[in-house]
This record gives C-alpha cells, sequence and structure tokens, in this order.
C-alpha cells in the first residue's frame, strides 16, 4: 500500500498559537508499529480541549503541538495486527490514543510511546484500539464532534442511570451541553432541562428536545422555584464562578452531580458540606468515554437520528476557527473539512 504520503498540519508553537498564530507544516508521527492505523483525514471537529492545550492552560504543553481529537477519515494503511479495520473503511479516533489499556487510564499518550498529533492536519496515526468504523447513517461532519464532546456526556449520562423515570439537569448549553441534551432525551429520561446563563438559548434548548430551559441569569428565583426537581446533573461548564450551589439545590435526595467541564487551573467554587449532607447527594466527575461507549453511542445516533448543531468550517482556517470558538461564536460546534480529500 501507498505510504508516500506527508504529516502536515496546522502546528502550536508556543501559547500565543491559541489566538490564531498556528502555521502549517511537516511533523513527524509515532513510529509505525502494526498494531497502528493511518486515516486520510476528511473531517475533525474542534474542542475546547484543543484551547486549553494550544495555550497550556491545563499544564505545560509539548511544543510542536497538532490539536484536534475529533478525527474522521479513510484507513489508508492498517497494521498487520489489526483486525477490525480494512483499508479504506471510514473510521474515526476520539480523544485518546493510546493507554495501557487498564481500566480509567488515566493516560492518553503514555511517556515513552511518542508524541499524539491531532488531527487539524491531512494525516493521522493512532494505535488500532481506539480506531474504529463509523456507521452507515451518520454524515461524517455530524459524527466528528461526537467522539469527544458527544461522548463526554454520554458516558457519564450513561452510567449514572439516566432513562425512563429519570429528570436530568444539562448545566451549560454549548458543545458539549446540546449534546447532554440531545442524548439525555435519546436514553429515553422523563425531562430534560437545559441551564444556561442567558434566556437566549431557550428556544434551541427546546428544538434539541429539552422539556424545560432555566437561564440562571434571567429567571428570577431559579433555584428556589425548581429545587429538588432533578435526579441527575451533568455540568458542562468550565468556570470556578459557576453558582455550584444552587445546581446542588436542584438535586432530590440522593441525586448525583457529574462534573465534565475543566477550568484552567481545575478550580471548582467550595461545597458546603451541608449542602451534601442534608440532601444526600452524590458529587463526581468524569472524562470522555472509553471506545465501546463511543461505539455504542455512534449506533445510538443512528437509531435515533440525533443530529448536532455543527457549522462547517474549511481545514484552511483554522486559524480563524480556534479564534472564534475561544470567542464563544460556535453555535454549537466547529467541524475543519479537509476538502482535498472528500
Amino acid at each position: 500500500m501507498a505510504t508516500d504520503y506527508k504529516f502536515e498540519g496546522w502546528l502550536g508553537k508556543d501559547p500565543e498559537s491559541v489566538k490564531g498564530n498556528m502555521v502549517w507544516g511537516e511533523f513527524e508521527p509515532k513510529k509505525w508499529e502494526e498494531t497502528d492505523v493511518d486515516i486520510q483525514i476528511t473531517h475533525c471537529g474542534c474542542c475546547g480541549s484543543d484551547l486549553h492545550t494550544l495555550s497550556s492552560g491545563w499544564g505545560p504543553t509539548p511544543y510542536v503541538c497538532c490539536v484536534g481529537h475529533e478525527i474522521i477519515g479513510k484507513a489508508v494503511r492498517v497494521g498487520e495486527k489489526v483486525k477490525h479495520v480494512k483499508l479504506g473503511d471510514r473510521v474515526g479516533v476520539g480523544a485518546q490514543a493510546l493507554s495501557c489499556l487498564e481500566p480509567d487510564c488515566p493516560d492518553l499518550y503514555p511517556d515513552g510511546l511518542g508524541k499524539s498529533y491531532g488531527g487539524y492536519a491531512d494525516y493521522n496515526r493512532t494505535n488500532g484500539h481506539f480506531v474504529f468504523p463509523i456507521p452507515d447513517g451518520l454524515d461524517s461532519a455530524d459524527a466528528a464532534p461526537m467522539l469527544c464532546g458527544g461522548v463526554t456526556v454520554y458516558s457519564p449520562l450513561k452510567q449514572n442511570g439516566c432513562g425512563p423515570g429519570k429528570t436530568v439537569g444539562i448545566v451549560g448549553v454549548g458543545g458539549l451541553g446540546h449534546f447532554g441534551v440531545l442524548f439525555a432525551k435519546a436514553l429515553g429520561a422523563d425531562k430534560v432541562v437545559g441551564i444556561s446563563r442567558k434566556a437566549g438559548k431557550r428556544e434551541e434548548v427546546l428544538k434539541l428536545g429539552g422539556d424545560q430551559y432555566i437561564a440562571t441569569d434571567d429567571d428570577k428565583d431559579w433555584a428556589k422555584k425548581n429545587i429538588r426537581s432533578l435526579d441527575l446533573i451533568v455540568s458542562t461548564i468550565s468556570s470556578e464562578k459557576m453558582p455550584l450551589t444552587d445546581y446542588l439545590t436542584l438535586l432530590k435526595t440522593g441525586g448525583t452531580f457529574i462534573q465534565v467541564g475543566a477550568p484552567d487551573g481545575g478550580n471548582l467554587p467550595p461545597i458546603n458540606a451541608f449542602t451534601l449532607i442534608g440532601n444526600g447527594i452524590k458529587v463526581g466527575g468524569s472524562a470522555i468515554g472509553a471506545p465501546w461507549e463511543i461505539k455504542e453511542m455512534l449506533q445510538l445516533a443512528v437509531d435515533k437520528k440525533i443530529k448536532p448543531m455543527v457549522e462547517k468550517r474549511s481545514l484552511k482556517d483554522a486559524n480563524k476557527t480556534v479564534v472564534d470558538l475561544a470567542a464563544g461564536k460556535a453555535r454549537y460546534r466547529y467541524v475543519l473539512v479537509n476538502e482535498k480529500h472528500l
């Protein structure tokens, strides 16, 4: 099989790259192994995590970097040890590129095994365990942002009992949160409540299938009026200034609050112990999802005809897209399209 293609993409060379200063250039992928798959990229979703990585917001980034972890394209080289992917398959890669394969492994790419370069590029090389075929019935531009944004909310919803008989709140209606509304409804929750700061997103949440919307800046006494009304809350907010105590009062006795948004520095508002003790509530966190969860989520999206709100941008416009993403202009996910590979 031909392997004469070059690995080129948009490269961040320092924290200033997040301001639209990425440069196009060639990079060296991880050393080829027969457990790997090379992907000719057609689509890549843009995630808030890309901004944190480009800016070193979550810790020092090993520059030079090429971000993007919602990758879809065609398998153009398949290692002999990879049995579930065939040459020419439409495949995807999410936020995890390799791990020790133990449950809850924290490593996205363990030290000593090479550097993971992302999807703002022409080609990607990833260990085949984390590459999976994309089912028919899903548009690539719709499927791409599900590989991180979608599964980041799907996983905690599924693991914490979202389904018939449950009332679910999604805090922060954005790239992650709008997926939360879609998947909570698809999983059969009796009632799904979108929670965000401004009233302007109310109609969009209802169109996505939400049953109620709470605007925390605009709805007077929102916490008091909705006290103990939810079984489960998934919070996508990345801010240490969010009204966390008020969110927790929305939970029924024994309810669960799961944090998936990760602010720079990792700080969240303090939690009063009596808020937890008085209601017997649980607070936890969740990050991305396992490959099997991604496959399950994608099939649910096919079966329920889930249609996320995406805006396609040319890969050539990656710098402008990053700036717009940082400015909060996305409604609700940008997807970069590599036109020369379509």
